[in-house]
């Protein structure tokens, strides 16, 4: 079993910047595809961005891609996304996602291909 936390959402302005981390647990996640999913009020979650386990690959959603960046260090378990320029269209939920693969550069968009999720942490920006 895999356990996954999130931490950095808060409070930013429009044009802000935020660090999403993601803590992982109970296995290393060196050998696991990961992914970062929004949830906003009233709407589906939805695919922000995506990195292999080799960290060789990456995925961006539309929405996000120049602005977001994934990254993971597998020494520390841990998965980031860095969020700059931050509008009032990303405020939701922010959770991590990790699957696992034998596939080196493979990423995953879909909420379905995961098999692990953390719990979200709030991300609000005003404008």
């Amino acid at each position: 079993q895999v356990q996954l936390v999130e931490s950095g959402g808060g409070l930013v302005q429009a044009g802000g910047s935020l660090r999403l981390s993601c803590a992982a647990s109970g296995r290393t996640v060196s050998t696991y595809a990961m992914g970062w999913f929004r949830q906003a009020p009233g709407k589906e979650r939805e695919f922000v961005a995506a990195i292999a386990w080799s960290g060789r690959s990456t995925y961006y959603a539309d929405s996000v891609k120049g602005r977001f960046s994934i990254s993971r260090d597998n020494a520390k378990n841990t998965l980031y996304l860095q969020m700059n320029s931050l509008e009032p269209e990303d405020t939701a939920v922010y959770s991590c996602a990790a699957r696992g693969t034998q596939l080196p550069g493979a990423v995953y968009r879909g909420v379905r291909d995961y098999n692990y999720w953390g719990q979200g942490t709030q991300v609000t920006v005003s404008s």
